[in-house]
Parts: structure tokens; C-alpha cells; sequence
């Protein structure tokens, strides 16, 4: 969803953030940082980061980001959760078009990876011929969306 999202604003998709926190300092997007440490202040189980985590975020994006993301932390911990808890395997189309997002983040190196089955060849290959198209469609959507003054990514 997320490259997606970039894809259709005309943006191009650098994920080696989520894999890398350190790297959020460099990052494009305003506050990427204090997000990033914010997700990880969340997630690491001690208390006594969260605030100044939040604190952060709340100074370098204001009051409504903060909110934002705790919502979207929790969406995400609660999706997760019951994958994982009931063995959920991606469906072939996300297996496939996600194949490579999943290495350059090591996804697959997670236990439950194995729900999922492995992507066959004929499948990566229909996958990158697609892969462009996709792009370009989602790109047209963008433009065309930003001249009839409608947000896609918002679905407004």
C-alpha cells in the first residue's frame, strides 16, 4: 500500500528505511525520523522511551501526527497479530508483487514467512512484466486525480 500510495503521487519508492532505521535522518519525508524512532519506541517494550519519542514527534510534526501514528502503529501490531496467530498465507497476487519488497526487507527470514508459499518462475516473470504497467497506471491515476483535484491516497 504504502509504494503504491508513492507510486500514484508521482514519487519514487526507497523502503530501505523500514528496514534500517538509521537511515531515516537522510530521508525526503518530513519528520521520517521522528517517526521511525517513534514506531521503534513503541514496539521495544521500555517505557521510559516512549515519551521522548512522542515528544519528538509531536515538535517536529505536531499534535495531529502523533495521533496518526500511534493509530497506524496499532492498525498495523493488530494486523499482524492475528496473521501470524491464525497462520494467514498471502494470496498469489501480494506473494508475487511483493516478492521483492519482502527480500530487500527480510520478511521472508520471519517464521511465519512459511504460511506463504514460494513464488514460482513463470509467476516472477508474469510479476515484472506487470510491474511496469502497474506503475504507469498508477502514476496516470495520480495526475489524473491531482487535475480533477481529488486525493487518491486518501480516497477523497
Amino acid at each position: 500500500m504504502l509504494r503504491a500510495s508513492i507510486e500514484t503521487s508521482g514519487g519514487e519508492v526507497d523502503l530501505s528505511g523500514l528496514a534500517d532505521g538509521s537511515t531515516a535522518e537522510a530521508s525526503p519525508v518530513r519528520g521520517a525520523a521522528a517517526l521511525v524512532g517513534f514506531v521503534e519506541a513503541t514496539l521495544s517494550g521500555e517505557p521510559s522511551d516512549l515519551p521522548k519519542a512522542r515528544d519528538r514527534v509531536r515538535d517536529e510534526l505536531g499534535s495531529g501526527a502523533v495521533v496518526d501514528a500511534a493509530a497506524i502503529i496499532g492498525n498495523f501490531e493488530r494486523m499482524v497479530r492475528i496473521a501470524d496467530g491464525t497462520g494467514i498465507p498471502l494470496d498469489t497476487p501480494v506473494n508475487v508483487a511483493t516478492e521483492s519488497i519482502r527480500a530487500d526487507l527480510g520478511i521472508d527470514r520471519y517464521e511465519t514467512a512459511s504460511h506463504s508459499t514460494s513464488v514460482r518462475g513463470w509467476q516472477r516473470l508474469i510479476g515484472r512484466a506487470i510491474d511496469p504497467l502497474l506503475k504507469f497506471g498508477l502514476r496516470w491515476s495520480g495526475r489524473r486525480s491531482k487535475k480533477s483535484g481529488t486525493n487518491t491516497r486518501l480516497g477523497t
